[in-house]
């Protein structure tokens, strides 16, 4: 079955900042991919966010950037290891505890549903790291150690920035660390297409439309990319397989740490039946008071059960069919394509099944991606024979000049003792249902889906016909893709020849990359509208 994971988490607050800001800008920079998830005090009016036009829906998360704030922030930097096999990966991730230092909205049911997943809003008012919303103020967004300058080095590092149903995390990471937000949606998406030139990504989006999985909620998509890559090392098929290291945390880092367990997917004890609601969109109105389970693993191992049978039940007629015919096409050449249709048409069953007899109350959502949260609860330190005593720097050239926050990082590998990480993750299942609502835990699981459907592109290369730009590109199938709830067409992420970067990005622009730089990245804009199309 699939192995267990133990995931290291950084706390990072207004206590030790500045201490591990060396090791993070690092992070970033020397990152091939950064992701980043939010908690966020509110989101205003849920009907509005779901309009049926897209510039509604655009103004109504303006109106919500500008009124709430950001109060955590996760980031998981993942590394690809050149010197290892294909997609295998150094990871670090931090979850940052924030607080804006002007008056902004706050929900009782937002409040409400970060406290049953264990967010701390003692800490938080007492050890959140400060930060102001809108344009710049007094250049502090160019030096010194801020929140808005630690974004500014995300700019700069310009990495693909991965984001799971990210329409409205942007939009309030650019109100409360890089801008006022434009009033059009046309010169937001401009702009961004400019802050990150390598691409932006939706692991909701690629959940749906690459991967093709039943469900697309994070918590879902996360643990059925785990349970597939799982299989596929232990089948010990060709790969390549996602491998996934830590680092080490010792001496007094190891006091930020929080060690998350990942427990291996696997059907609870006794028969149970699921709450059919949060099988499809990751959480129920009902919280912990419903009777049915929210048992992700269940889900996903009774998806796979429906989806073989259908698939069973396809084969049977494909072979009735060919039998009547008496074999004669049994072997033609449009058998495969035939065969492939037929497992799409499934998949979109498969997914049309789980919300068929439900009715979507946008007012019933707790957060912003749909998803109640990650599953584990909060866990002490693994033992010794978990943490792996490997001894090697953080990627990157680092010298013996490093801070002792830098010096003391050293790579873990995911060797864990199976049968100690399985008794932590069920005392964690013991725990509040939905565990500990983590940035930092939600962002790694977002960066784990991208890098997964990354190995599977990579696998698939040999098949695929891409364009020259295509092969400089990271997953281009959903390069500046962002998930639109209930529409067919995701929002595209670029500048067209009839829309123009606002004023305060450019100047911006200068700001952050200097005016060569950020000349040409403004002019690149219109081609890269080309090349999308």
């Amino acid at each position: 079955m699939a192995s267990s994971m133990v995931v290291p988490v950084i706390d990072v607050q207004n206590d030790n900042f500045k201490e591990l800001w060396p090791a993070m800008v690092l992070a970033i920079k020397t990152s091939s991919f950064i992701a980043i998830d939010t908690e966020l005090s509110g989101l205003g009016n849920r009907k509005a966010l779901l309009a049926e036009s897209i510039e509604d829906r655009y103004k109504a998360i303006c109106h919500a950037a500008r009124s709430r704030s950001i109060l955590s922030l996760g980031i998981a930097c993942y590394k690809k290891l050149d010197s290892k096999p294909a997609d295998s990966y150094l990871v670090q991730v931090y979850n940052l505890t924030l607080l804006c230092s002007e008056e902004y909205m706050i929900e009782p049911q937002s409040v409400r549903f970060l406290v049953q997943h264990g967010f701390d809003f003692n800490k938080q008012y007492a050890q959140g790291v400060p930060y102001c919303k809108g344009n710049n103020k007094g250049g502090a967004d160019n030096h010194g150690v801020s929140v808005r300058s630690l974004f500014t080095e995300l700019l700069r590092a310009r990495r693909p920035l991965v984001l799971h149903n990210g329409l409205i995390d942007m939009a309030f990471l650019y109100q409360c660390f890089y801008s006022h937000l434009p009033e059009r949606l046309t010169t937001f998406t401009a702009d961004l297409s400019e802050m990150f030139p390598a691409g932006i990504y939706d692991t909701k989006y690629a959940s749906e439309f690459e991967l093709r999985q039943t469900a697309s909620y994070l918590e879902y998509a996360y643990k059925k990319c785990k349970l597939d890559n799982s299989r596929g090392v232990e089948a010990g098929g060709p790969g390549p397989h996602l491998l996934i290291e830590f680092c080490h945390y010792g001496g007094h880092m190891s006091s930020y740490v929080d060690y998350r367990v990942c427990p291996a997917v696997a059907p609870p004890p006794g028969q149970q039946e699921v709450c059919q609601r949060f099988s499809a969109f990751g959480w129920c109105p009902a919280g912990s008071e419903c009777t049915s389970s929210h048992d992700t693993d269940l889900i996903i191992l009774q998806d796979e059960k429906l989806g073989m049978d259908k698939k069973s039940k396809r084969k049977r007629k494909r072979d009735r069919r060919d039998k009547r015919k008496g074999g004669a096409e049994g072997g033609g050449g449009g058998g495969a394509e035939e065969e492939r249709k037929e497992e799409e048409e499934e998949d979109e069953e498969l997914r049309a099944s789980k919300i068929a007899h439900l009715e979507l109350d946008p007012a019933d959502r707790p957060s912003q991606d749909g998803s109640i949260g990650d599953p584990v609860a909060r866990t002490e330190p693994p033992p010794a024979e978990l943490t792996g005593n490997g001894s090697c720097a953080l990627p990157g050239d680092i010298t013996d000049k490093a801070t002792p926050a830098v010096a003391e990082l050293k790579k873990e590998s995911v060797t864990d003792d199976e049968a100690k990480a399985a008794a932590a993750a069920e005392a964690s299942r013991k725990r509040l249902e939905g565990g500990t609502h983590r940035a930092g835990f939600d962002a790694f699981m977002t960066a784990y889906i991208f890098a997964y459907a990354c190995a599977l592109d990579g696998r698939e290369d040999g098949k695929k016909k891409k364009t020259e730009e295509e092969k400089d590109r990271v997953l281009p199938t959903c390069y500046n893709k962002v998930y639109l709830s209930g529409k067919a067409a995701p929002l595209h992420i670029v500048k067209s020849s009839f829309s123009k970067s606002s004023k305060a990005h450019t100047l911006k622009m200068e700001l952050v990359w200097g005016k060569s730089l950020a000349s040409t990245l403004l002019e690149a804009g219109p081609q890269q509208q080309k090349d999308g199309e």
